[in-house]
């Protein structure tokens, strides 16, 4: 891209290459603006005869046009894209969201001196209407043999940012107490309705037990036959693993465990199964308040019906220190 000084009314359709501003010192027209007809008027009404503008070259691209199509590539799911000056792409929920970042192709993408992109954090939660990434290209152009190396490497790890939309999910709670379900039930209910609020969601099917595993097991077998999205099980007690009433009513249903232990603070007794691709969680002590825990980090993907694993739970840590 090459500098050039150009007569007022030869500038239409090229950039300006530096900010122009009144007397007074307020900016007419920002560096990088593309020069149309009402700015020619306007430049000419304020005595400007001549402006620096920029000159594509032959092999490159320019910015608004890189942004767009590397944003269009790299997203996926419930997005729209919105184009901004200065070759800025932004990306927009269409309705609410888990959503899923590649996080290795997107330290790549920004090591690649072309374009950076922003998202928010993997795995987190969005409403309708919510920008949640933004791609930026470097001013003015893109060299093509740069955009060509960035297009292939978003290509390869597509989708680097999805928005998976949460549809109408249908949640079961399980409420458990050594000595009388409802106690728990008394005790959660209100601080799990506050939870699940946040997400948009409500439960729709609602058991008490007492925490034993025959009975923990006959209950959430009665959930299971609802096909629910998910079930949540609120203990009064903290349990040791897997090896407790609630994880071994879990086995006896046929739940595989996928996980217990998260390094998230508070929460780290996250115990995580699956029977037949639902998931069934219990969290002991995340429903005594409503504070941000370990819960809110799993739910968004749960509602979305993404099959959360051992390992993306393991990368909880960097930011799993809850305040």
């Amino acid at each position: 891209m090459r500098t050039q000084v150009v007569e007022v009314a030869e500038a239409v359709g090229k950039l300006l290459g530096d900010p122009i501003f009144r007397p007074s010192g307020k900016k007419l027209l920002a560096k990088g603006h593309q020069i149309c007809e009402a700015d020619i008027r306007l430049l000419s009404a304020e005595g400007h005869l001549q402006v620096s503008v920029k000159i594509l070259e032959e092999g490159e691209i320019p910015e608004e046009i890189a942004a767009r199509e590397i944003a269009q590539e790299a997203a996926s799911g419930a997005l729209e894209l919105r184009l901004a000056a200065g070759g800025r792409a932004n990306l927009y929920t269409t309705e609410p969201s888990c959503i899923l970042v590649n996080e290795e192709a997107l330290r790549q993408l920004n090591r690649s001196g072309a374009v950076t992109a922003a998202t928010l954090p993997s795995l987190s939660y969005a409403v309708a209407g919510q920008r949640i990434g933004a791609v930026k290209t470097a001013p003015f152009a893109v060299p093509q043999h740069r955009f060509q190396e960035t297009m292939r490497l978003v290509r390869n790890s597509k989708p680097l940012v999805e928005a998976r939309p949460i549809r109408s999910p249908i949640v079961a709670t399980l409420y458990s107490d050594p000595l009388r379900g409802e106690r728990a039930r008394n005790l959660f209910e209100g601080i799990m309705r506050t939870r699940l609020d946040r997400f948009g969601v409500s439960a729709s099917f609602v058991l008490s037990s007492i925490e034993e595993e025959e009975m923990l097991a006959r209950n959430l077998q009665h959930l299971l036959r609802a096909n629910p999205t998910m079930i949540l099980i609120a203990s009064t007690t903290a349990p040791a693993g897997p090896d407790d009433a609630v994880g071994r009513a879990m086995r006896r249903v046929g739940c595989r465990i996928e996980s217990f232990l998260a390094p998230v603070e508070p929460g780290n007794l996250l115990l995580l199964a699956y029977a037949d691709g639902i998931p069934v969680v219990a969290a002991p002590g995340c429903f005594r308040s409503p504070r941000p825990n370990v819960v809110d980090l799993v739910l968004p993907p749960l509602l979305a019906q993404y099959p959360l694993t051992a390992n993306e739970i393991s990368c909880l840590g960097h930011g799993g220190l809850l305040q």
